[in-house]
């Protein structure tokens, strides 16, 4: 019965890493691609908080 705890809690501890490294990986990507390529901001636009 130890055995058995202890090879479920093994293959809990791998898909919890596999979670982690996948969301981790998504944040570089998308880090990645906000500095490739940044917004661009319109003159015409008024600032957050600015009324025309």
């Amino acid at each position: 019965m130890t055995q058995n705890f202890l090879a479920s809690l093994r293959v809990m501890g791998l898909g919890m890493l596999g979670i982690f490294s996948v969301a981790v990986a998504l944040m570089l990507i998308m880090m990645l691609l906000t500095k490739l390529f940044p917004t661009k901001k319109e003159e015409n636009q008024p600032e957050d908080g600015e009324r025309s």
